[in-house]
């Protein structure tokens, strides 16, 4: 008889066993200048050397156009991007048993279908700059910004290697009863090119279902503890990035996330032991 796997959490995966050392730590977005006239000066919020982690806020595609400039044969090894999903215009969902606005602000207001292409061409386009020749990208989104993404995807160059669809078990109710109840997020996995020899640790994936995974994640939504530094609508929830990490990533890599918003995903990375940026 064939003897079972046990499977195992995504955080057992990741947890560090021993303190980790950072030798000869790499930050790319050091020494890196930006014109006086960007629409936000480069400015670093938080960094933490030993585990190689670190925040800036800045206009990314000043900042990727930047670093391409520096490092022009790409610097990371894997991009895990969740962009704007042109949800703001006026819509309502349920939270908590309330009718609340989707609304998050100016910057997420749809400019019509065009220009919001134009958008996503314009920082993929620098993404897959910065990328290593090996590098791969992870794309967040729902049906409102999805297509697009992965339209100028194949525009650009890459190879789609997966669309993973993120299963929410509890997802709010479709107030307007007029057409289904959206429960899934779409995740797009692409490497640089054709070329590209990408990183896939099937072991480790193998490990944590205890068979070959499936393109269907199923994963609640974020909880109140990992909602504590803030409430984003669009928050991701830890054990999607992690899996996305573990599945794409070796021991040294370098890993950018040029849309981390108020970065709560990377502070509940880093107190449960996990890092953006592996040592």
């Amino acid at each position: 008889m064939a003897k079972k796997t046990k499977t195992k959490k995504p955080s057992e995966l990741f947890r560090y066993h021993e303190k980790p050392e950072r030798i000869g730590a790499i930050n790319p977005v050091e020494g890196i200048t930006i014109g006086e006239a960007a629409l936000v000066l480069l400015n670093c919020v938080y960094r933490d050397d030993n585990h190689g982690v670190f925040l800036y806020q800045g206009d990314c595609l000043e900042v990727l156009d930047a670093i391409a400039a520096k490092y022009p044969d790409g610097c990371f090894d894997m991009i895990f991007a969740d962009p704007p999903y042109f949800l703001s215009n006026g819509g309502i969902t349920c939270h908590a048993g309330k009718m609340v606005s989707v609304h998050k602000g100016d910057w997420d207001k749809s400019q019509g279908a065009e220009e919001n292409h134009n958008f996503n061409r314009a920082w993929l386009e620098r993404c897959r700059r910065v990328l290593k020749p090996n590098g791969t990208i992870w794309v967040t989104g729902t049906l409102h910004v999805i297509f697009s993404v992965g339209y100028a995807m194949q525009q650009l160059g890459y190879r789609i290697l997966n669309d993973i669809a993120w299963e929410k078990p509890n997802p709010p109710p479709n107030l307007g009863c007029r057409c289904f109840t959206h429960s899934t997020e779409t995740v797009l996995w692409a490497a640089k090119s054709e070329k590209s020899r990408h990183v896939f640790n099937y072991d480790d994936m193998r490990a944590v279902t205890g068979k070959q995974m499936k393109t269907v994640w199923t994963m609640s939504a974020p909880g109140s503890d990992e909602k504590k530094f803030g409430k984003h609508p669009t928050q991701k929830p830890v054990a999607l990035v992690e899996r996305c990490l573990l599945a794409s990533t070796n021991k040294g890599d370098l890993v950018l996330d040029p849309f981390v918003g108020g970065g709560d995903n990377l502070r509940r990375l880093r107190e449960t032991g996990t890092t953006i940026c592996w040592d």
